[in-house]
């Protein structure tokens, strides 16, 4: 399961990297976590300050946007990683899903932005029809009802208290062989 840790919290790990004189292992170690993300971390904090290590959202890129990134991960020969960090991006994996999507043809210029469409509202589920009585019951009709359900209810405890005792006195019928 991916752990999610807040952004005080990325703070105070790269800054206990940035203010003291310990290695990128040696922090990873003391909070216990992979020594990749605090590199990461301290490699956005440094480029970007605080707004770098904000929660990952959906971000929807231009096809603009995603041609310059290529552009500078093929002319400057930037790792994957390092392009994550320049243009502030949440995961590596969306720079091959582009540089595949520009090897294809998909991707080769700019076009206009396409105006996304609201989101679809949500379907009502439909809950069956709860019984109405088509006429309201008279003072003397519930108190019939009631009595009714109140006797009910008592027989069921009966039954219930019988079903307790018939039990108790089959195990202790046990008990009784076992020991004797």
């Amino acid at each position: 399961m991916k752990r999610t840790y807040s952004k005080t919290f990325k703070i105070q790990v790269a800054r206990l990297y940035l203010e003291n004189e310990i290695s990128l292992h040696q922090v990873a170690r003391h909070y216990d976590i992979d020594y990749s993300l605090v590199r990461r971390w301290v490699a956005r904090y440094r480029l970007h300050g605080a707004s770098g290590l904000e929660a990952a959202t959906k971000h929807h890129y231009s096809p603009s946007f995603k041609l310059q990134v290529i552009k500078c991960v093929t002319r400057d020969g930037l790792s994957d990683r390092q392009a994550e960090v320049r243009f502030n991006l949440r995961s590596t994996g969306l720079i091959g899903k582009w540089l595949a999507q520009y090897h294809s043809g998909q991707l080769t210029k700019p076009c206009p932005e396409i105006e996304r469409a609201a989101p679809m509202a949500k379907k009502s589920v439909e809950r069956p029809p709860v019984d109405v009585p088509e006429r309201t019951m008279s003072q003397e009709e519930l108190l019939e009802e009631l009595l009714y359900l109140r006797a009910e209810n008592a027989y069921l405890k009966k039954l219930d208290a019988l079903i307790r005792e018939e039990k108790a006195a089959a195990r202790n019928k046990k008990r009784k062989r076992s020991k004797g």
